[in-house]
């Protein structure tokens, strides 16, 4: 008779949509098509999709590797305990249990989306081999996690990490937040995309304002050119502060590879009268950095808190399924 396989759910959920899979003691990897939250139908819906999303992939690892899982966790946006997802404005939701996510009898973790996939990049990514970085996944918005001694760091409030919202021109443009001149507001994607078609009239992604400013397009250069500059003020403060052995850059503006790289630690290193800059590092994990994550939180759950050790990005690339 063969014996079960050893595994955990793992779901990294988002604002609008939701990636899930299927993490083995030993890091083998299934991820699963991604499904809509339906946070348009309020909180209590996101919360029944994504029990059911669980319920599913559960039912698939039983049929895989014969047993039930070993425990879910999930990486969640806002205020999150291990426990408890306190706290959402994307979603909504307050003080949901990490039971109601899970069927019963499953033991579950909970994490913050983006500290959760700091986690796997301390783990097995580009942080492995340090024990203190900055992970900044800069997308749509710009979010951080301060990694400590190998560890997430939430702060008192479950805020530690927002350099998003570090005011890096205090006289600039008025953030969505409300604060002024916030990271955010010059450096993430959706900002370098806005600026250009503000100043140009033309429509363009971040990539494409990326790819004209390399061209030597003088508008993209200059917009590319503050938001560089914008993350090389943040990132001083950041280094002068806390003194990291390095910093992990992730999301999509990353893959503009040396064109973000190569200038952002010319202008980090300048700003950094007395003290050598740290690394700067592109992410190792890519999108799937979050369900990584969340898959070490349900090994955690289920008391296992050496699944990972041994993890290659070899064998954690993973192949997908329906």
């Amino acid at each position: 008779m063969t014996q079960p396989v050893p595994y955990v759910v793992a779901l990294d959920v988002g604002g609008t949509s939701m990636k899930g899979g299927l993490v083995t003691r030993r890091g083998e990897v299934t991820v699963l098509a991604g499904r809509p939250t339906g946070r348009e139908n309020g909180p209590d819906a996101v919360v029944e999709a994504v029990r059911a999303y669980v319920g599913e992939i559960a039912d698939l690892g039983r049929s895989r590797y014969g047993a039930p899982p070993a425990g879910v966790g999930l990486a969640v946006p806002g205020i999150v305990t291990a426990t408890t997802a306190v706290y959402s404005a994307n979603i909504g939701w307050r003080d949901v249990p990490a039971e109601a996510f899970t069927p019963p009898g499953v033991p579950a973790r909970l994490g913050h989306d983006v500290r959760t996939g700091g986690l796997a990049e301390s783990v097995f990514g580009a942080g492995r081999d340090v024990a203190d970085f900055l992970f900044l996944p800069i997308g749509t918005g710009i979010a951080g996690a301060v990694v400590l001694r190998g560890e997430p760091y939430g702060g008192a409030h479950g805020w530690g990490g927002e350099i998003g919202h570090a005011s890096v021109w205090p006289a600039g443009e008025k953030c969505a937040c409300g604060q002024i001149g916030c990271l955010e507001t010059y450096a993430s994607a959706s900002a370098v995309a806005r600026r250009f078609t503000a100043r140009s009239g033309r429509t363009a992604t971040a990539k494409e304002v990326v790819e004209l400013a390399v061209a030597g397009d003088p508008v993209a250069a200059e917009v590319f050119g503050e938001a560089i500059e914008a993350l090389a003020i943040a990132l001083a403060s950041y280094v002068l502060v806390l003194d990291p052995a390095l910093i992990v850059i992730g999301g999509g503006l990353a893959e503009a590879g040396a064109a973000l790289f190569e200038p952002l630690r010319e202008r980090l290193a300048c700003r950094l009268a007395f003290q050598e800059p740290p690394p700067v590092r592109p992410a190792a994990l890519g999108p799937r950095a979050g369900m990584l994550g969340a898959a070490l939180l349900g090994w955690q759950a289920a008391g296992d808190d050496d699944a990972g050790a041994d993890w290659t990005l070899d064998v954690l690339r993973g192949g997908s399924v329906s």
